[in-house]
């Protein structure tokens, strides 16, 4: 059994698909992180770094907690071998993009919303700064997608991490900057593509 610690965030819906396309058995526990329940100590003893999304894997010896969402997507790839290439060329390819949309798309996505929608001062300078990077990743995504039907070739976690933060993106009611992701047919073919998943469709209705 995973309990799985969630809030309605792209990083923690990353969770739920790859929960959901393991058919793995899971307990989701909703955290309010607006009434601050991410830094309760029983919380805090399961990611120190009181963010969402994490994890417990109770089906090992002793209880194993997983934070981070790259962190976790590897962990439950490997534990149901689902989703990660075992070996070689191909799993580094996996881990080289979910790791590049960790580390780029949701930080500058996320600050370029701030920045733009939700920061009561307008900053023009940081939104100028947030919003010429982003649209710079969407332009590394849309030219990938040119090559490849999904980023590391095959459907795989990769993807999961990339599609929630595509989704707000795309989402007129999202709060997010409406022209961010532009005529780019490649992502909106594969963005298509992955929502018509059965498993990604659970996953995004999870908490929802």
């Amino acid at each position: 059994m995973i309990e799985f610690y969630a809030a309605k965030t792209p990083n923690a819906r990353k969770i739920s698909i790859m929960l959901e396309e393991c058919d793995a058995p899971f307990q989701t526990h909703m955290i309010d992180i607006g009434k601050g329940e991410q830094f309760a100590p029983d919380f805090l003893r399961i990611n120190p770094n009181a963010k969402i999304p994490a994890i417990v894997d109770l089906d090992a010896e002793a209880p194993v907690s997983v934070f981070e969402s790259a962190a976790i997507l590897i962990y439950l790839g490997e534990k149901f071998a689902r989703l990660l290439p075992a070996a070689g060329a191909a799993r580094a390819t996996c881990i080289s993009w979910t790791v590049w949309q960790v580390a780029n798309v949701g930080p500058m996505f996320g600050q370029a919303n701030h920045f733009t929608n939700v920061a009561t001062e307008k900053h023009p300078y940081a939104i100028e700064r947030f919003s010429t990077e982003a649209a710079r990743l969407v332009r590394v995504m849309e030219a990938r997608l040119a090559e490849e039907a999904y980023l590391a070739g095959e459907y795989s976690i990769a993807d999961v991490a990339a599609y929630p933060w595509i989704r707000v993106a795309l989402d007129p009611m999202a709060h997010a900057r409406p022209d961010l992701i532009g005529a780019t047919p490649n992502i909106r073919r594969w963005f298509a593509a992955i929502g018509a998943r059965p498993a990604v469709q659970r996953g995004i209705a999870l908490g929802a």
